[in-house]
C-alpha cells in the first residue's frame, strides 16, 4: 500500500468511490440508512433514553467490542453519538474490525435537524 493511499484511508479519504468517508454530514447519513445501513447509537444508556432513532441499534461506547456481532458484515454502519466525537473513535475502530463504517457528523441533534426520526 502506498503512503498517500495509507494517509487518504487514515484521513477518511479513498479513491474507492464505494468507499465511506470516515465522517458524514446528517443529510448523507440519512439517506445510507435509507438505502440500508445500519444506524449505530454509542450514547451511554441515559442519552438513549432521552431520545433515539426508531431503527438504531443501541451499544454504549464502553461496549464497542460486542456491537460486531450485532452488526452484519457487508452492511454500511453510520455511527452516531451526541456530538460526533464518539462516533468517530467508534466508525474508527469498527474500520479497523473490516466493517465500511462513518461518523455522524453533529450527532444526534445533527440527525434531528436534517429531519431524522426520534423517538422519545
Amino acid at each position: 500500500m502506498s503512503l498517500t493511499t495509507s494517509l487518504r484511508r487514515m484521513f477518511g479519504r479513498t479513491d474507492d468511490p464505494t468507499g465511506l468517508p470516515s465522517t458524514v454530514e446528517a443529510a448523507r447519513a440519512l439517506e445510507l440508512v435509507r438505502d440500508g445501513a445500519a444506524l449505530l447509537d454509542v450514547r451511554e444508556r441515559s442519552e438513549w433514553s432521552s431520545g433515539h432513532a426508531p431503527r438504531a441499534l443501541h451499544v454504549p461506547l464502553g461496549d464497542l467490542d460486542s456491537a460486531p456481532r450485532r452488526l452484519k458484515q457487508g452492511t454500511p454502519v453510520v455511527v452516531m453519538c451526541a456530538s460526533g466525537m464518539r462516533s468517530r473513535s467508534a466508525a474508527r475502530s469498527l474500520r479497523q474490525l473490516g466493517f465500511e463504517a462513518t461518523s455522524l457528523s453533529g450527532g444526534i441533534g445533527a440527525w434531528q435537524a436534517a429531519g431524522g426520526a426520534v423517538r422519545r
